[in-house]
């Protein structure tokens, strides 16, 4: 293998345009040109390593080059890349879909594959619209997202999402949904516990649901944790109230556990910890290991069965030619076998355990506030203090932390670890320092 272009940053920016970045911030904060990965770590054009502590987006759940699914990709190779999905169906997809399902006791029974978690969500939207509009109840089309919420940036992702960022940008392409509370638990005031900021949002969607029952189609959330709002946790008693909401009034209820599921919040889904199950359940990142792009929505029966039709047009109308590419679900079959064999989820509770107690200054830090934790996301808030003209602070610890070894990039004043499943004491330890390095080291130099 021919080795790394040393100047493949500088080519990078001449012809890659990056995505979610304003390109010219690059002319003073370099990118970070990575050769390889191995097990937690990644390893840039010079030879030096970085801990993944985000997980490359959130994505890679037991290391990069993990053996077992390189060699489950390999094997999937050698027989079969790719077929369409329409008119054809292969192992890998049915396996998935069948395990997936199993994963929810049944209750979400059929799956439909995409490629990425935006376009998951644009699926859910869409099949919960044409759903009552094949039961005759076309008038229930509209949606209802949570303050500060994120499901991605397509634009029917995009219209429910709640960044201020990208609604100035591209509100006019994007069509009106409705806000409810965020359940945060940070929004809590004096003397109040989670469960009693949730207990106040829920109140703000029941007044919404009783006003516009009628031509509400769906409620979308993010199962208790809202990660691109600064990690932002709520109570497990807020999706119970979501679910007898939408029971009540007839709305459904889609999960995007696109992030926060495959482990991320302690138990294998999120919505689990509540005790109930939606009606629309959105799925990737971790899905496939962090390997290849793939997605999918699970729904139940009565979803699936209101298109089951002589009509074409009462079918779901939707596609894209690399929809259940089989590289991918043998991937996301490695991924699935990967919980089973080592113990993740169990053993992920013993490791962050551990990391917890590694950072626990942090709790009467006087710059820090909101020290929290869900199962393997941990997360706080900083007050930067930042003078005028200084670069924000995301960006200032962002390259503190890769001085110390570490791949960190907070959201806003929110710094959050998200590391693969795997690291041992040895590791935990590098990231808890460089963890603290680089606050200390980013808030020295306000």
């Amino acid at each position: 293998m021919q080795l790394p272009d040393p100047g493949l940053a500088a080519r990078s920016l001449r012809a890659v345009w990056h995505p979610c970045t304003q390109m010219k911030h690059h002319e003073r904060i370099p990118l970070l040109p990575i050769a390889r990965g191995q097990g937690a770590w990644l390893y840039d054009t010079e030879g030096r390593r970085y801990l993944d502590g985000i997980s490359s987006w959130w994505v890679n759940l037991f290391g990069h080059a993990h053996p077992a699914i390189n060699a489950a990709v390999a094997d999937q190779l050698g027989t079969l890349e790719h077929v369409m999905l329409a008119g054809c169906t292969h192992a890998p997809a049915v396996m998935l879909a069948e395990r997936l399902s199993a994963l929810t006791g049944g209750a979400l029974g059929h799956a439909f594959f995409a490629s990425d978690g935006a376009s998951a969500v644009e699926i859910a939207l869409k099949m919960s619209f044409h759903f009552w509009r094949n039961r005759g109840q076309a008038a229930k089309r509209d949606f209802v997202c949570i303050d500060n919420g994120y499901h991605g940036e397509t634009l029917g992702a995009l219209a429910v999402t709640d960044v201020a960022l990208f609604r100035d940008a591209y509100g006019p392409l994007l069509r009106h949904a409705h806000r409810a509370p965020s359940p945060d638990a940070r929004l809590a005031a004096p003397g109040e516990s989670a469960a009693d900021a949730a207990a106040r949002a829920l109140a703000g969607v029941a007044t919404l649901f009783e006003a516009r029952a009628g031509q509400l189609a769906a409620i979308i959330v993010e199962p208790l944790v809202q990660c691109a709002a600064g990690m932002a946790m709520h109570d497990p008693s807020y999706l119970r109230g979501l679910r007898e909401l939408c029971d009540a009034y007839g709305v459904h209820l889609i999960a995007d556990e696109i992030a926060v599921g495959f482990g991320r919040t302690g138990t294998f889904f999120a919505h689990e910890q509540a005790g109930i199950r939606p009606d629309f359940l959105c799925l990737s990142k971790g899905i496939s290991g962090g390997y290849l792009p793939l997605s999918v929505v699970l729904s139940t029966n009565d979803i699936h069965d209101a298109f089951y039709a002589d009509e074409t047009a009462r079918g779901f109308l939707h596609s894209h030619s690399y929809t259940g590419n089989p590289l991918a679900c043998r991937a996301a079959l490695a991924t699935l076998d990967l919980f089973e064999t080592t113990d993740a989820i169990a053993r992920n509770r013993a490791r962050f355990d551990v990391l917890e107690q590694a950072l626990g200054a942090l709790a009467s830090h006087p710059r820090v506030a909101h020290l929290r934790r869900r199962g393997a996301i941990l997360a706080f808030d900083v007050d930067d203090r930042a003078r005028p003209g200084q670069p924000g602070f995301a960006q200032r610890y962002a390259r503190h932390a890769l001085a110390a070894g570490a791949l960190l990039r907070p959201i806003g004043h929110t710094v959050y670890l998200m590391p693969p499943y795997i690291l041992d004491d040895e590791e935990i330890a590098q990231l808890a320092s460089a963890t603290m390095i680089a606050l200390e080291q980013t808030l020295h130099a306000s």
